[in-house]
């Protein structure tokens, strides 16, 4: 089943203190082929966790390159951004959700595809739920 990939989800894999049994399930389910979405702003997002995490000294610059290698050969589709298209919506659930507009593309992602999202973020997940935003889940958690 595809589902919209959180950034948090990608972190958690790789950084041993915020490692969870979900993400590594999701990570699982992804190297088994499942298709995962993200929005635009995910890759970004994903570079810019990675590089506070290096400035924290909390991995090398090495560990950043390996979990950006083992991404790569993930199924990870990232959608393009449709800003006068799909702004709309992610501006009305921003609003709505007192969320980021980063944020609010996951849930707005996961709306239009009638997708479930898989997060860590414990905010993003109650949004997701008034929203009705399913969250993703693997089969082995």
């Amino acid at each position: 089943m595809p589902f919209v990939l959180d950034a948090s989800v990608a972190i958690a894999v790789f950084l041993e203190d915020e490692a969870s049994a979900y993400a590594d399930a999701v990570a699982s389910a992804m190297t088994a082929g499942e298709l995962a979405h993200t929005p635009a702003i995910w890759p970004l997002e994903v570079l810019n966790n990675l590089l506070v995490a290096e400035r924290r000294k909390r991995v090398t610059s090495d560990e950043t390159g390996q979990l950006l290698e083992f991404l790569a050969t993930l199924p990870i589709e990232v959608s393009a951004a449709e800003l006068i298209d799909a702004g709309a919506s992610e501006l009305r659930l921003a609003r709505q959700l007192n969320l980021t507009a980063y944020d609010a593309a996951y849930i707005a992602l996961a709306q239009r595809r009638a997708i479930p999202l898989a997060t860590v973020d414990a905010r993003l997940k109650k949004a997701a739920a008034v929203a009705g935003v399913q969250i993703f889940k693997p089969k082995r958690t």
